[in-house]
């Protein structure tokens, strides 16, 4: 099947200097670390999330960017290491050095409607660098603003909110908890509904440090092929999987892998069809890193409020040919053997590997990494003008290494039914070779009775 083509959206932004946003009152200035799971070299990159938020006659004549301005100045009394500067120590430990500076802030008007993103809005976004600009000098893991915000108002009342982090400060649970707050002050709260806990030394090495678990996800892999994928002629489009595609996966699943969460057979069904697209050698490891929120596997839990970093990755490895050459089952189950590895010792054992190893990047060579951010929260933020249409990452294939990454995002489709949207990033070749692949494993379960076609959402670029 191949991919629609779509026409392209082209819009002007008109955007103010760009400001910081300092703390509303004095807050204190101190040095705190990150702990052991923030500081890994696969969290020190900056990553873009994006809402978009429609007209709500109830707010006429209150100014979006205004309201959100005031409340990230007062949000930052409370959550004010975010108003900080990351410093370097030994042992590349990072810690923040709290001193009040602030964050980034864009205002920004743009000449289109929402409804010009059409019925769909789904990743990759038109324009998106002039919707989250990148401001020169800012884009730095150290000495540098945690936290870039834009606000632009549209044509239509509505406005679209895109930050961008600095992910060793946080996990997608934790940003989420911050702009909920953020949220709430725009609708006259004093104090964020949840409080901010740091108390990063939870997630910190032992001393000394004991690796007692297998962690796969940071072998040292050579790209001896060549086959981390390359920056040019890279396709970006986002896939919809709704209750009949999901249902058609599990019908072409043994029996007793049907019960398997969604998570665990869309993991399975990407990483396989992804595989097959890219046609590696079929000797060759191929691995999937599956993010898992560990915040429960702890005894007692993280405390509620933890906003730092608190998941694993952990890996299916397995050759390229036995993937490709068997039935989705066997995908399946290393994905579930992964998942179920992740425990409060294994939590510990990737901090103390972080402090043996000097805090390695997890593996890219051959690797597809997914993070299931559906129940995350960004569609519930809500600044005043009621819930986002669209919440969530801007873009997929977002890291070091390009097209490694997918999202799981909550969504809609055209008909109202709720599904998962997936951004994926390929070189085109591949992009059409996956669309095949996905098409004829959704036609195997529509053979053994269920009624489904590949629902190929085009991008808006």
């Amino acid at each position: 099947m191949a991919p629609p083509s779509s026409p392209a959206l082209l819009f002007h932004v008109r955007r103010s200097p760009p400001e910081l946003v300092a703390p509303a009152n004095p807050t204190p200035h101190e040095f705190k670390q990150l702990s052991d799971i923030d500081d890994q070299e696969g969290l020190r990159f900056q990553i873009p999330v994006i809402q978009f938020y429609r007209h709500d006659p109830r707010m006429a004549g209150r100014d979006p960017a205004m309201v959100i301005k005031n409340a990230i100045a007062n949000t930052l009394v409370f959550y004010y290491p975010f108003a900080g500067r990351l410093r370097e120590g030994p042992g590349r430990k990072l810690f923040v050095e709290c001193n009040g500076e602030g964050v980034l802030f864009i205002e920004a008007d743009a000449d289109v409607r929402l409804e010009e993103f059409g019925d769909s809005l789904q990743p990759p976004f038109p324009c998106l660098e002039e919707l989250l600009f990148d401001v020169p000098g800012s884009n730095g893991v150290l000495n540098c603003p945690l936290l870039l915000i834009q606000v632009t108002r549209l044509k239509c009342g509505g406005f679209i909110f895109a930050l961008r982090l600095n992910h060793t400060m946080s996990d997608a649970f934790g940003l989420v908890q911050f702009m909920m707050a953020v949220g709430e002050m725009a609708r006259g709260a004093s104090t964020p509904l949840v409080r901010p806990v740091w108390q990063r030394a939870l997630l910190n090495a032992r001393d000394p440090p004991e690796v007692r678990s297998v962690h796969r996800e940071y072998d040292e892999v050579a790209d001896i092929n060549g086959t981390i994928i390359p920056l040019d002629d890279m396709a970006h489009s986002s896939f919809f999987f709704g209750p009949s595609e999901i249902s058609a996966i599990r019908k072409a699943l043994p029996t007793h892998l049907r019960q398997s969460s969604s998570f665990e057979i869309l993991t399975a069904c990407l990483w396989r069809c992804r595989t097959i697209s890219l046609n590696p050698d079929p000797e060759e490891e191929v691995r999937v890193l599956c993010i898992v929120n560990a915040r429960s596997k702890f005894n007692p839990p993280l405390p509620l409020g933890y906003y730092g970093n608190a998941f694993a990755f952990p890996v299916a490895v397995t050759t390229a040919g036995k993937l490709c050459g068997n039935p989705i089952g066997y995908a399946l189950e290393l994905v579930r053997e992964a998942k179920a590895a992740v425990t409060e010792e294994y939590m510990k054992s990737v901090a103390d590997l972080m402090v043996v190893k000097g805090r390695p990047h997890f593996t890219v060579v051959r690797s597809y990494l997914v993070s299931d951010v559906t129940r995350a929260g960004f569609g519930e933020v809500d600044f005043g003008w009621g819930k986002a249409a669209y919440g969530g990452p801007a873009k997929g294939g977002v890291g070091a290494i390009p097209g490694v990454a997918s999202f799981y995002i909550p969504s809609k489709n055209k008909k109202g039914e709720k599904g998962i949207l997936v951004p994926l990033c390929l070189p085109a070749p591949a992009m059409e070779r996956f669309v095949e692949e996905l098409d004829r494993l959704l036609k195997v379960g529509e053979a053994i009775g269920v009624e489904n076609q590949l629902l190929f959402i085009t991008s808006a670029l």
